[in-house]
């Protein structure tokens, strides 16, 4: 019931206006081995590209064992070790191949009223990473920063707070070392029907742009949901969404430039499969 990590605030209206929007064809499929392994294949295709990764996943008590080898030929492991020495601490190795600077390690830590996440290359120059929330379920301000120790420089430098009551989520952060603002809100309309209303509003400093964008859901049954949103560009955006089985998921999704409708309709298909 704590404040949870930095990436969480505003996710809520982050998931509601980009979540599962796409203008690509995906597949995935899930099968898991009789002693537990998870096994996932997935394929995309964007434009006339197609790309491809095999997930393989092992869990044995508190630690999570996770190989990914896309059509890059990159080969990625992460070793992931959950309640290391007390309730609420994680600790994360990760490493891609063949990139011998990728290797990384990442602590975690959840508590009632503060989280905690920080990372560091394995490097001799490693980029050092640190972000902290402290507050509460309803209330949390926190700060994320990323240090280059071979530069001398800090290539991230964020900030943030949420607000949180029964049915309404705020949000404000300030993003891109200061150079741009957001606030956003996620507010739940029917708690019955999940229906829910959001909206993002983005102001560059260095350009003086505003980008603005307004989403909504609704679950039309138990196994249903459509989303829709638009933005001050002109770009709109809708989906549907079925569970057809348990955790396997159909959804089409469409976007347009209704200031360019015969140009610009794009649509997107995405499969997953659990079995």
């Amino acid at each position: 019931m704590g404040p949870g990590l930095y990436f969480e605030i505003g996710k809520k209206a982050r998931d509601l206006l980009y979540k599962d929007y796409q203008t690509d064809q995906k597949f995935t499929v899930t099968t898991y081995t009789s002693n537990g392994v998870a096994i996932t294949a997935s394929g995309t295709r964007k434009n006339d590209l197609l790309s491809g990764e095999l997930h393989s996943q092992i869990k044995n008590k508190n630690i999570i064992f996770d190989v990914k080898t896309n059509s890059n030929s990159n080969v990625t492991t992460t070793i992931t070790v959950d309640e290391v020495a007390t309730p609420g601490l994680k600790a994360i190795f990760s490493y891609v191949l063949p990139d011998q600077k990728s290797g990384k390690v990442e602590v975690q830590y959840l508590h009632d009223y503060a989280g905690v996440n920080a990372s560091i290359g394995l490097t001799t120059n490693p980029v050092i990473n640190l972000s902290g929330v402290i507050g509460s379920k309803a209330f949390a301000v926190g700060s994320d920063v990323a240090f280059d120790t071979a530069s001398g420089n800090f290539t991230k430098c964020n900030a943030g707070l949420s607000i949180t009551n029964q049915d309404l989520i705020a949000a404000l952060t300030l993003n891109n070392k200061g150079d741009s603002l957001s606030a956003s809100y996620y507010h739940i309309v029917k708690p019955l029907t999940n229906t829910a209303v959001g909206g993002e509003l983005t102001h560059y400093f260095s350009s003086n742009e505003n980008t603005l964008t307004f989403g909504t859901q609704h679950v039309l049954d138990p196994l249903t949901t459509v989303k829709a949103r638009f933005n001050n560009y002109g770009m709109a955006s809708a989906l549907i969404q079925h569970e057809w089985k348990p955790k396997s998921f159909l959804t089409i999704s469409g976007e347009v430039d209704t200031k360019a409708i015969e140009k610009s309709s794009k649509v997107g298909l995405s499969l997953v499969l659990k079995a």
